[in-house]
């Protein structure tokens, strides 16, 4: 069977000045603004009713997680639906993308609660980060 967009990306923590943006930040801000219009769903229960309805347009998966079967029914669930999936290395890091965090007054996330899954359903306004995510896709399901 097919498998669409399967995607293993890892965390880099260099600055992008002029260069175009690459996955991380792409995806980082493409959460912000699904967080905006209530689109993003978080935690691994909901995550999964919404794959499983197949009312999910992409999913972000943490393989920092402790039970591996959990990695293996998200990847199932949206290799049988036809969603998306990109894959990060930190769940601490998704879940401070995903709004589960504290923010100080100089703007630094304190007390972030680990996501081991999130899923957008919204994206909210179309933007730079949301094109770079899915010319990604394409290029990686043309490779195939």
């Amino acid at each position: 069977y097919h498998t669409r967009g399967v995607t293993k990306a890892v965390v880099s923590t260099q600055s992008t000045g002029a260069e175009p943006m690459d996955l991380m930040d792409a995806l980082r801000e493409t959460l912000k603004n699904s967080l905006i219009v209530d689109g993003v769903t978080k935690g691994l229960r909901e995550s999964v009713k919404k794959l499983d309805k197949r009312e999910a347009s992409l999913c972000v998966l943490a393989e920092s997680t402790d039970e591996k079967n959990i990695v293996k029914l998200v990847e199932a669930l949206c290799r049988e639906h036809g969603i998306n999936l990109i894959k990060i290395d930190d769940a601490k890091k998704l879940g401070e993308w995903v709004g589960l965090c504290k923010i100080d007054k100089e703007g630094n996330a304190r007390k972030v609660v680990r996501c081991s899954c999130a899923v957008v359903s919204n994206f909210g306004r179309e933007s730079i980060a949301l094109e770079v995510i899915n010319d990604h896709f394409k290029r990686s399901v043309a490779a195939e």
